[in-house]
């Protein structure tokens, strides 16, 4: 999920997000095998490849199941056609949400997707109804103790970067969308392997969100996260650490 808080790499279910590390390596192991498949399974020509791959390292996926996801993407797949799909809506306090699927079933996705909105108190608009409050840019992530702030801004600007945004657990890098391959590179060679380098879905701007609301929408995006055609889920909502401290502890 993306939005604003010191909190958001810090699921407020921890526990539930420990359970989750497996369906986490399908749904990465599913990007790993479209890459490969419409790229090729050589990551040093198929920028897509080389940064989901990063991507999976990151999360401790084992190497093992990322050289599967290629193979298997490399030889044509299983069988099964992945279509990528982008859904768009409303969450509490009329938060935007984006919603990037793959999936092999267009009307169960959507069907779902739905579902999920109508129940968590959003409801899913068309296509470009809230895509045009973001951006669409390339991101990378680097742990907070990669380096000091000053030498990571010095660096990515250098290597093409737009914007920094540093905190102590981690650097955020944002550049252009064509330019995120080259970037994370560049900084891969610097700093090492970056925790996250992939193109996003960048608020605007920011809506505020409290109480019961932030509650409500945190479930709803939790509630979309969980399902396994969901890649990405992105929102422009704003909650304060305070909040996000008391839904963590409630």
């Amino acid at each position: 999920m993306a939005g604003h808080s010191k909190f958001k790499n810090i699921m407020h279910r921890k526990g539930a997000q420990d359970k989750k590390r497996a369906q986490l390596f399908a749904k990465l192991g599913k990007e790993i095998m479209v890459a490969a498949k419409m790229g090729g399974g050589d990551p040093d020509s198929n920028s897509r490849l080389r940064l989901a791959i990063q991507t999976a390292r990151a999360q401790s996926m084992p190497k093992d199941n990322i050289e599967r996801a290629i193979q298997k993407g490399a030889g044509g797949g299983d069988g099964t056609d992945y279509e990528e799909i982008r859904y768009e809506g409303y969450g509490p306090a009329g938060v935007a949400i984006i919603v990037d699927v793959l999936t092999d079933n267009r009307n169960r996705s959507a069907a779902d997707i739905r579902s999920i909105f109508n129940k968590g108190g959003g409801n899913m608009g068309e296509t470009g109804s809230v895509s045009f409050m973001f951006d669409r840019v390339g991101q990378v992530v680097l742990k907070g103790d990669a380096a000091d702030p000053e030498t990571v801004f010095e660096a990515a600007l250098e290597a093409g970067a737009e914007d920094v945004v540093s905190s102590e657990d981690a650097h955020e890098i944002i550049c252009a969308a064509e330019d995120l391959s080259e970037v994370s590179q560049a900084l891969e060679e610097r700093f090492g392997e970056p925790d996250e380098s992939k193109l996003v879905w960048k608020p605007q701007n920011l809506t505020p969100v409290d109480g019961d609301a932030a509650e409500s929408l945190l479930r709803l995006l939790d509630n979309l996260d969980d399902n396994d055609d969901v890649q990405n889920v992105y929102a422009n909502y704003d909650i304060s650490d305070e909040v996000m401290e008391k839904i963590a502890n409630g």
